[in-house]
């Protein structure tokens, strides 16, 4: 799951991807219906990565409730953000059971289950390959670590001394 390149813009529904930046705006991309357009510096843009919600013992980032509830929900749709509160606080509850009820708004709740489900609908949720590696054992972590820094001592013996290059030669005219 990566979040990066990911933000939401202020005032406008959805989240979009950075494309390319421009002189004086960076160009993105709707996620859920592909239409381009420039956002400019007046426009207050918030990268999905530097997100967080309150908790009692600090701050989550989104990217670990994302996956929490991925995990929970088995890779399917959470409840629609046009559910009913007490729905919605009940299943984040489950989701962040320490989260700040007095700092994080009903409106916060809201967006954070529409953006999960934009996220999965777009495919940005899927686990990466690497957070896949991250679930195998250490001990296997660490057997690849030794044999990659073996290999490189290996090469290092291995070459031979270099020979200096030969000095050209310079044509008289």
């Amino acid at each position: 799951m990566d979040l990066s390149g990911i933000i939401s813009i202020s005032g406008r529904p959805g989240l979009y991807k950075v494309i390319a930046q421009g002189k004086n705006s960076i160009i993105v991309e709707s996620i859920t219906e592909k239409k381009r357009f420039p956002a400019y510096a007046t426009d207050r843009i918030s990268a999905l990565e530097d997100i967080s919600i309150y908790t009692y013992e600090g701050d989550r980032p989104l990217k670990e409730i994302f996956a929490d509830i991925y995990e929970k929900q088995d890779g399917k749709e959470a409840p629609s953000h046009k559910e009913d509160m007490t729905i919605l606080l009940e299943f984040v509850s489950e989701i962040i059971p320490n989260y700040d009820e007095e700092r994080v708004y009903p409106s916060d709740i809201k967006k954070l289950i529409q953006w999960y489900n934009m996220l999965l609908k777009s495919g940005n949720l899927e686990p990466s390959e690497e957070e896949a590696e991250e679930e195998t054992t250490p001990e296997a972590k660490e057997e690849e670590a030794t044999e990659k820094k073996e290999e490189k001592k290996e090469t290092k013996k291995s070459g031979e001394k270099k020979k200096p290059a030969a000095k050209k030669k310079s044509e008289d005219k």
